[in-house]
């Protein structure tokens, strides 16, 4: 104690670090970075390679399986999956904790050096799966003229924003591009004997700059340039072309004209492609808010110059927004926790000065907190303010502890100075092994593995932030001002309260008879095996909802819809959801065979609905659309297991053998209450038209397979020639034919040239129809097929094991497997981890307690509470209907270490009696007296901090909800038990353990042993 009386007797330089510690926490609470999300880096990687319409039997073979079996050999990588769809392959790639930024560069390295060498590669893209996000503001141009929002946008709009402090770039898409388009006349062509390709070849030459040489004999030795670069339509159309009949104009075979580019952006605003879509990113050094902050001043200046007309320019989505209210709702709980422990403290203690102390200490904790994150390099986040909504909830429990029991050494007659040391010294080592109790179920949450288990390890590390930084607050502030500052009236005078009276009777006659205390313990684990029934009530998720008033859904369909059937499709979506009460606009995004929708909905005054009930009617009315078009599922793209609820993988070689296995396992699987679009990942196929080549025929003609394929291709020409300048701006030149080959007719009465004369094209192929799948699915090279379903009317935690028992009862052929993936695999794998969490958790609590009494009984004593906290926690979940999802499994983690906190002040004063010559009924008996005020002390300022975050209903509500309902129930229920089981487990541990001693001690020491126990029993009379 040596230190704490340091501590005391130097009030001036605990008063100045206080004084540092809130200005120094004041600026890190402005340097704190603001985002919505933790940037982190994942250890998974994802490759992406488009190959035009290339079959996905060929994607397959020629793609996914080239890299699959290079990426296999590489040390660190866990499991490859993979899906190889029409003109697509796309894999994901999970790798070994700790080694993701590593891999990366091996992957990049082996997809750029397998792609280089393949034919009809458009695009491959590798990336690193993470949090972080190129983009965070998001704006939209519409209402008015293509052209005008155009040269806005590009002119005005981009480079005052790009010329902002805090943006880093600003992307426009949708904005009206131009193209100069060479349509040829196919008769014409024949008509004049021309070539096709060599025509084309003609344009790319003319169209050229190039240096051809250098006058080295002249003065400075001039280069010589070739300029012949097409800088209007009307050359273009006049170039010359040689025929065999002489020169002709390229007009008089094709017509060039300049059009908008077709298909260059596929998002839409509520079913029109009349807009533009604006993406804007940050600096690294500057928040979301304060982007968010510059952009809107900046807009509002543009408009108030009058360069916004004809048009409208509207906000979409601002992160910073989310962000601010989570701040703002963080803030409130703050202050609704500061202004809940005042009042406990003046209802408890009736002391004002006391108040002010525990007032003074609570923004002290806070600052410090905000000045160690600042230290550690976290930032403002959901996750972080989550862990701060937790930790403020529990800020005040040890300065609490240490400031009621130095009240309660004034109040016995103790001077003030040894007042503050023997009241802090007797509850020391409570305090001290409380807080770490509390932190260290947080030390194997590092076994909770995948991008869960990354978020979850911040969010411990901030809650232990903010616990140490309160405990270091109690052991200095609080007893430097309790010396002088803290007053008490009628010192030596002290009484005891009904509750406390009452409270002495209840313990007494529980402790009177070891039939009393086995009663106890009876009835109240009784208690417990009946809420276990209870827990197939409580719903069950991986994570909950985001409720913002904004949704994300994926639409997965068919591979291979042509752009008129995509057009109505998102037609169609856009009058789906506008006809919902609360949509307010949506946005629609095609990226292949998924259509990614953003919704936004009403907000504040103008809300009618909760926004569950609009996402349960948006989703069952995109589902409907299956019935027109090809939509194989529709999931939430914002759901921490990503993509659908329910999926099941069934692997195996054989297509044919996939397919029936999966047909019969999807009529099992449809027969589950709640399992609604259910489909299968191969049952839909598409027709393809293989080319036979007729070798003989061609042969008679003179003609080889390779001229006979070149007419093909030059059939279906659509292609990039290069580019020229038009009014100072660079626009693509393409070549195609006026019209296009859509009909299998058209293309075999084609007509080929041959050394006797033209003939045609069905002289020398014939096509046959086949069907090939639309997508194929690997894991670690082995084919798979998945069910995916999405569920209705009830949780996942009860849909997964009805999932489970259809699969434990189906019978697979030999060499296939039926498994769970995809969120009910995370949930099974979460699940388990959770349990082996909570036991390491467990033990490490007992270890420390073990550490601090001394004993190897008492901390089992204490955990008795455990299993009956348990039972607050399933009542809680069942009244409230939240869901057990890994936040609220969290929030029972914390809560070990919580409601431990008050057994341990109840043991602690109990053991520290037995020492001073109480025995064991008397000590827990006025240990109960000691410490009943500070346990419902603590408790309600925990609880009564953490309601905010039961009660919130914005953006992080759903999240913080949860946890602290499992919190707030817990330890509730756990503290009336603390006060009653406690005593009871005591009582016969202690009786227990004494018959033991008797039982195995020798007759003479019998003796020795009675006396002793005289000797305490007359000491304690005394």
């Amino acid at each position: 104690m040596n230190l704490l009386k340091f501590i005391v007797k130097r009030k001036v330089l605990v008063g100045l670090v206080a004084v540092f510690v809130l200005i120094a926490g004041s600026y890190a609470m402005m340097k704190l970075d603001k985002e919505l999300f933790p940037s982190l880096d994942f250890d998974g990687a994802y490759v992406e390679v488009i190959a035009g319409d290339m079959p996905a039997i060929e994607v397959e073979r020629n793609i996914t399986d080239v890299i699959e079996s290079k990426l296999q050999g590489v040390d660190g990588i866990d499991q490859i999956q993979s899906s190889s769809s029409i003109g697509r392959s796309s894999i994901q790639i999970m790798m070994e904790r700790g080694r993701g930024e590593e891999l990366i560069k091996e992957v990049e390295t082996i997809v750029n050096s397998e792609t280089a060498s393949m034919s009809g590669i458009q695009y491959a893209e590798t990336g690193q799966y993470g949090t972080n996000q190129s983009y965070e503001f998001f704006m939209d141009l519409s209402d008015g003229d293509m052209k005008e929002m155009t040269e806005f946008a590009k002119n005005v709009l981009e480079p005052r924003l790009e010329a902002l402090r805090e943006v880093r770039d600003v992307s426009l898409l949708g904005t009206e591009e131009q193209e100069v388009v060479i349509a040829f006349d196919r008769e014409e062509v024949t008509k004049k004997g021309l070539d096709i390709s060599q025509v084309v070849g003609m344009i790319q030459q003319a169209n050229q700059e190039v240096t051809v040489g250098e006058l080295s004999g002249e003065q400075n030795s001039p280069s010589l340039r070739w300029n012949t670069n097409f800088e209007t339509v009307e050359s273009v159309e006049t170039m010359k072309i040689p025929t065999e009949e002489g020169f002709i104009e390229l007009q008089d075979i094709a017509s060039v004209k300049v059009e908008p580019v077709s298909g260059g952006v596929n998002v839409w605003k509520n079913g029109t492609q009349d807009f533009i879509f604006v993406q804007i990113g940050r600096v690294s050094d500057v928040t979301q808010i304060d982007m968010a902050e510059a952009i809107r001043a900046e807009v509002q200046e543009i408009e108030s110059e009058g360069l916004v007309s004809g048009f409208k320019m509207n906000e979409m989505v601002a992160q910073a927004d989310y962000v601010q209210e989570s701040i703002e709702g963080v803030s409130s709980n703050i202050l609704i926790g500061a202004i809940i422990a005042v009042v406990i403290l003046l209802l408890f203690l009736r002391n004002i000065r006391a108040t002010l102390i525990v007032g003074l200490a609570i923004p002290t904790s806070i600052l410090l907190t905000f000045l160690s994150m600042w230290i550690f390099d976290y930032s403002f986040n959901i996750i972080t303010l989550i862990a701060l909504g937790l930790g403020i909830g529990m800020m005040v429990d040890s300065s609490i502890v240490i400031l009621e029991s130095i009240y309660r050494k004034k109040e016995e007659g103790l001077e003030n100075f040894e007042a503050v040391i023997q009241g802090t010294k007797e509850v020391a080592t409570a305090v001290i092994a409380s807080m770490l109790t509390t932190i260290v179920v947080f030390v194997p949450v590092g076994l909770v593995g995948g991008e869960m288990g990354q978020f979850i390890i911040i969010l411990s590390a901030v809650v232990a932030i903010t616990l140490i930084s309160s405990v270091v607050i109690s052991f200095t502030l609080i007893p430097t001002l309790s010396e002088k500052f803290l007053r008490i009236k009628g010192k030596g005078q002290r009484k005891e309260s009904r509750l406390i009276r009452t409270y002495s009777t209840l313990v007494s006659w529980i402790v009177r008879k070891k039939r009393y205390s086995f009663a106890v313990i009876a009835i109240f684990f009784l208690m417990f095996g009946s809420s276990l029934f209870l827990v197939n009530k409580i719903p069950m998720a991986i994570l909950p909802d985001m409720l913002n008033r904004y949704a994300e859904i994926g639409v997965n369909v068919d591979a291979g819809m042509s752009v008129e059937e995509k057009d109505a499709f998102v037609t169609d979506i856009h009058e789906s959801l506008s006809g919902i009460q609360d949509v307010e606009s949506n946005f629609i995004m095609d990226n292949g065979n998924l259509f990614y929708v953003i919704v936004n909905m009403t907000k504040e005054d103008a809300i009618t609905r909760d926004q569950k009930e609009v996402n349960e009617e948006m989703f069952s009315a995109l589902r409907a659309l299956d019935e027109k078009y090809p939509v194989n599922g529709v999931f939430s793209a914002m759901e921490g297991g990503g993509g659908y609820p329910v999926q099941v993988n069934i692997k195996g070689e054989n297509f044919e053998q996939l397919q029936t296995i999966a047909a019969d396992f999807i009529e099992e699987l449809n027969s589950i209450e709640g399992i609604v679009g259910t489909n299968n990942s191969i049952e839909r196929t598409s027709t393809e038209e293989m080319i036979v080549f007729k070798e003989d025929e061609i042969e008679d003609a003179g003609l080889s397979v390779m001229q006979v394929k070149q007419v093909l291709e030059q059939a279906f020409m659509d292609m990039p020639v290069g580019e020229m300048k038009l009014e100072d701006e660079t626009v693509p030149m393409l070549v195609k034919w006026d019209s296009s080959i859509e009909r299998k007719g058209d293309l075999l009465d084609l007509s080929i040239p041959t050394f006797t004369g033209e003939k045609e094209l069905t002289d020398f192929i014939e096509l046959r129809s086949v069907s090939t799948p639309n997508e194929i699915r690997h894991v670690d090279g082995e084919r798979y097929v998945t069910i995916s379903a999405d569920i209705e009317g009830r949780d996942l935690g009860a849909i997964n094991r009805d999932v489970q028992s259809v699969i434990d009862d189906f019978e697979a052929p030999v060499n296939y497997s039926v498994a769970v993936a995809g969120d009910l695999e995370q949930q099974q794998e979460m699940m388990m981890e959770m349990v082996l969490v909570l036991a390491i958790a467990i033990f490490l609590v007992y270890f420390v307690m073990a550490v601090q009494f001394n004993h190897l009984i008492h901390p089992i004593i204490v955990m008795s509470v455990i299993p009956m906290t348990i039972v607050g926690v399933i009542a809680g979940l069942f009244i409230t209907q939240r869901e057990l999802s890994l936040l609220s499994a969290m929030g029972v983690i914390m809560l070990i270490g919580i409601v431990l906190n008050n057994a341990i002040l109840l043991i602690d004063r109990t053991n520290k009696l037995r020492l001073e010559g109480y025995d064991v009924k008397d000590a827990l008996i006025e240990a109960g007296k000691n410490r009943i005020r500070p346990i419902f002390m603590t408790t309600l300022t925990t609880a009564g901090g953490m309601l905010p975050l039961a009660l919130a209903t914005g953006t992080s509500g759903n999240y913080q909800g949860p946890m602290a309902t499992v919190i707030i129930s817990g330890l509730l229920f756990a503290t009336l038990i603390t006060l009653v089981l406690i005593p009871a487990v005591y009582r016969l541990f202690t009786a227990t353990g004494t018959g033991m001693t008797k039982l195995f001690t020798k007759k003479g020491d019998k003796k020795n042993v009675q006396k002793k126990d005289e000797e305490k029993q007359s000491i304690a009379a005394s």
